[in-house]
């Protein structure tokens, strides 16, 4: 099985780092100077097993492709060189709705490329840990169990464990969601309202993850696995996680990296206008994306919030 990762940003290169222990890897990107040397992850290096390009005919020769593109530029890449990929395994590793059409990466894999198979690798995990050899588990998703299997094994090494799933939807949820509830985590704690406040956005976050993905039709024990709850508690308590880092300066009223991607803050608009479409209550969603928006303050985001109607869990 020939591999090769499609972007040359932190994760991409680290997987490709990690990957490279079963065997040759292509990875793609357009920076060539940042391909040998990503600035993001300091101190590594590409072993001799990946063969970096900015070739993307080379790159797409393969028979396995991994697609390590922010979720908001994966639609357009895939209009573009949807051909080119078409009929393979492609695995998303987006954590991310599409602000256009409302979908997750499976169904903009689908809509691109219609005889591909959809998969998704997602869970608990920063591109810095991985690049450095540090244990990490994370789900694969894929509706083909034989596929499924395959890219399992492909994917596995020593330290990188791989759990196999068929829930492609609930499993892309819980990595596209758990941003947004990062973003709300990082604000209370940036507003100094405490870890008290921040394990009530952490659970009440949850619920609606939950509420969204079973709506969606994915199974609630997905949610509660490493693609949901472990992905929710890494994001929602490390200073590692941008969402987080973006929601404290939010909150704290600091400057942040404009060059550094935040996919939780597109995907808080993205979930907000599809709960509308469903007709699903997603406060703390609708109140994120008032708050990337500019649309809301820290402060009323939490009056909003603690002053909605009483009721049961």
């Amino acid at each position: 099985m020939t591999l090769s990762i499609i972007g040359a940003g932190a994760f991409g290169t680290a997987l490709a780092v990690a990957l490279a222990a079963n065997g040759p890897v292509t990875l793609w990107g357009r920076d060539a100077g940042k391909l040998r040397n990503n600035p993001r992850l300091p101190g590594i290096t590409l072993p001799s097993e990946v063969a970096p390009t900015t070739d993307l005919a080379q790159a797409t020769r393969a028979n396995t492709i991994i697609l390590a593109l922010p979720a908001q530029a994966l639609g357009g890449f895939l209009a573009e060189h949807g051909a080119a990929l078409d009929g393979k395994p492609l695995v998303s590793a987006a954590k991310g709705i599409d602000l256009t059409t409302l979908t997750g990466p499976s169904q903009l894999i689908a809509r691109h490329c219609p005889a591909a198979i959809p998969a998704v690798l997602t869970g608990p995990s920063f591109a810095a840990d991985i690049a450095r050899g540090l244990p990490t588990a994370l789900t694969l998703a894929c509706a083909d169990p034989v596929t499924g299997e395959a890219l399992q094994h492909r994917l596995s090494t020593q330290v990188l464990r791989l759990y196999r799933s068929t829930d492609v939807t609930g499993a892309e949820l819980g990595g596209a969601l758990k941003n947004v509830v990062a973003i709300a985590a990082g604000a209370v704690m940036g507003a100094r309202l405490g870890d008290s406040a921040r394990a009530a956005i952490i659970t009440r976050g949850f619920a609606e993850m939950t509420r969204l993905a079973t709506h969606l039709g994915a199974q609630p024990q997905t949610l509660t696995g490493l693609s949901g709850l472990g992905d929710l508690t890494l994001t929602c308590t490390s200073d590692q996680s941008r969402n987080y880092r973006f929601g404290f300066s939010l909150g704290a009223g600091s400057g942040f990296d404009a060059a550094t991607t935040v996919e939780g803050a597109a995907t808080a608009q993205a979930v907000t206008a599809l709960a509308r479409k469903l007709g699903l209550d997603l406060p703390i969603t609708a109140a994120v994306s008032g708050l990337v928006t500019g649309g809301i303050s820290v402060e009323k985001l939490m009056l909003q919030l603690l002053n909605r109607p009483l009721k049961d869990e």
